[in-house]
C-alpha cells in the first residue's frame, strides 16, 4: 500500500492488531513523560474497534487520505487532511479509513497516571459500509 501522508507509515501495528478490522501501521513520532504522538495509517476499509480512553483525551489530526471517527450516540464525521477531532476522556468512539480509501492520522494523547484504554466491540460492518 502507498503511504497516504508525508509522515512515516512505521511498522505493522501488530501489538494492537486484535483491536482493528484490517491492517494498520504505527509510527511513533514523539513520546516523553507528558505526551505520546504517533502516526497511524489505515488501509482502505480498516477501522479500530470502539474504545474508551480512561483518564485522558485524544486528539486526531488527519494527515492523509480520507477517514472517519464517531463518538457513540453521534453521527460519524469524515476526516480529510487538516481536520482535527477532539475525543474527550471517558468517551466511547472509533476511527479509521473510509471503506475505499487509505487514511492516516496523528494521534496525540497526554500521559497520565492511571490512564488506560478499554477496547470494545468492532464497528457494525453494515453501518460502516454505508459511509461514502
Amino acid at each position: 500500500m502507498d503511504n497516504p501522508s508525508v509522515f512515516p507509515m512505521g511498522s505493522p501495528n501488530d501489538a494492537y492488531a486484535q483491536y482493528f478490522e484490517g491492517h494498520s501501521w504505527l509510527a511513533p513520532l514523539a513520546a516523553d513523560g507528558q505526551v505520546s504522538v504517533a502516526n497511524v495509517t489505515f488501509e482502505p476499509g480498516c477501522t479500530n474497534h470502539w474504545h474508551i480512553h480512561h483518564g485522558v483525551c485524544q486528539i486526531l489530526i488527519a494527515v492523509g487520505g480520507r477517514g472517519y471517527y464517531q463518538i457513540e450516540g453521534q453521527d460519524s464525521v469524515e476526516l480529510k487532511p487538516g481536520d482535527v477531532a477532539y475525543i474527550p476522556p471517558e468517551t466511547k468512539h472509533w476511527h479509521g479509513a473510509a471503506p475505499s480509501e487509505a487514511f492516516a492520522h496523528i494521534a496525540v494523547m497526554p500521559k497520565a497516571d492511571g490512564a488506560s484504554n478499554e477496547w470494545l466491540e468492532p464497528v457494525d460492518e453494515a453501518v460502516y459500509r454505508e459511509l461514502a
